[in-house]
């Protein structure tokens, strides 16, 4: 697993690595994806070096999704998007990180893939998340 001395993300925090920096302050940084699905499409980190966001603290979960609303407006008024789409996975930098991507009504991106439920089988999966929420 990486840690934060060779985590790109880091080193972008660090200067190391440079980047179109659209908004910083003392717990985060968003900078533009240097590989967009659209223009505008930027990424908002923290600047604490966390894997995955269920990591998090409670703090650094509230204060992300209150800065990426303030950055979704302003992509949206930027770029002139009818929306931004917010993406979390974290599989390809294990930093955790948030993905603000303005689209268009009629932009033909792909959606997710998607399936259907056997008979009884959403029942059955959801009575296996309830089971786990502490």
């Amino acid at each position: 697993m990486l840690n934060m001395d060779n985590c790109i993300f880091c080193k972008i925090i660090k200067k190391e690595i440079p980047c179109a920096r659209v908004y910083e302050d003392e717990n985060f940084l968003a900078f533009l994806d240097i590989n967009p699905v659209s223009d505008g499409h930027m990424m908002i980190i923290p600047k604490k070096h966390i894997i995955w966001m269920q990591d998090a603290d409670d703090e650094t979960i509230s204060e992300i999704f209150k800065l990426a609303k303030k950055l979704m407006l302003a992509v949206k008024n930027g770029v002139k998007c009818d929306y931004v789409q917010v993406s979390i996975v974290g599989k390809d930098v294990p930093h955790f990180h948030i993905h603000l991507i303005p689209r268009h009504l009629n932009d033909g991106f792909p959606q997710f893939a998607t399936k259907k439920y056997q008979d009884g089988e959403s029942s059955k999966v959801a009575k296996k998340i309830t089971a786990s929420i502490p």
